[in-house]
């Protein structure tokens, strides 16, 4: 089924759909809809908007009128693109259909973007770009993709001919917002994270790879703290690893109390040792001793 199809299907069971008792299924068409690929031809052809429109002033449900308000502002920037052709010709039929179709009030939205994003988007449609950023009114992204950006260009841009840090910050985010499809903690952990290593001044590389196209977004968008780390943060982790490691062996050995030793730091005689074969098997054993009282820990021969 065509990209086509599916919204006029879509469009058929919006109409069907009672306004008291379908709030959770028109919602789950809303999202189908956000999901697709919709151009203007299809808009056009289908006239999806108007169902969306009304359905906006007909529901309830507060969810569904925000996902609705979405949708048309998502779809508004198509709009601007095709009135350069047919200005010549759409000032008079404009005010004779303003107050006879219910879809000119979703035309009237269109006619309200702001320059900045119809310049942002208008050249989606091209098809030169193999990413189109998705436009969303949601603070929490916005907010988020606006300090990406800036944790993005935190050594002062992005180089000529690579993309700047909105157009980073935006994939990025995207990315991120793709996995978990809403902003709860585990998305603002992830984002933080991001912007963590990205701007630390430790760790150019991280930044310098994800501008110049060697990590793209889908992969930083995944990656482990351990993966973002600098080299000399992953030395520091591997030390602690090991010494970790040692001390964990040292503590879970079993051992033997005795009150023969004394303790260098707290000088009490209530001590657990252990011996092990550190050396050759001709070398007398090693005997590590635990304090039981403030858990100092020292060895001898």
């Amino acid at each position: 089924m065509g990209v086509e199809d599916e919204v006029l299907d879509i469009q058929r069971k919006l109409v069907k759909i009672n306004s008291a008792s379908g709030s959770d299924q028109a919602l789950d068409l809303l999202k189908t809809l956000k999901s697709l690929k919709i151009d203007l031809d299809i808009l056009t052809k289908t006239h999806i908007g108007k169902t969306v429109n009304e359905l906006r002033k007909t529901c309830d449900n507060e969810e569904v009128i925000s996902l609705s308000k979405s949708l048309i502002k998502n779809w508004k920037k198509f709009v601007p693109a095709s009135k350069s052709s047919t200005s010549s010709n759409s000032s008079q039929s404009s005010k004779s259909s303003a107050k006879s179709s219910p879809s000119s009030s979703l035309n009237n939205s269109y006619k309200k973007s702001d320059s900045h994003k119809n310049d942002s988007n208008g050249g989606s449609s091209n098809g030169n770009k193999s990413y189109s950023s998705s436009t969303t009114t949601d603070a929490v992204r916005l907010k988020c993709r606006e300090m990406l950006a800036q944790a993005i260009a935190v050594d002062g841009g992005t180089p000529e001919g690579c993309s700047s840090a909105e157009e980073l910050a935006e994939e990025l985010e995207d990315c991120i917002y793709a996995e978990f499809r809403n902003t709860d903690n585990r998305y603002k952990n992830r984002i933080r994270s991001r912007i963590s290593n990205l701007k630390d001044s430790k760790n150019p590389t991280l930044r310098t790879n994800y501008v110049s196209g060697a990590i793209t977004a889908a992969v930083l968008a995944k990656m482990t703290p351990e993966e973002m780390a600098s080299d000399e943060m992953r030395k520091i982790r591997e030390k602690f690893v090991k010494e970790a490691i040692n001390d964990a062996q040292l503590a879970t050995a079993e051992g033997t109390k005795t009150d023969l030793l004394k303790c260098g730091k707290c000088k009490k005689r209530n001590c657990t040792y252990n011996q092990m074969q550190t050396r050759s098997a001709d070398e007398p054993m090693t005997t590590f001793v635990l304090c039981n009282e403030c858990g100092n820990r020292w060895k001898f021969c």
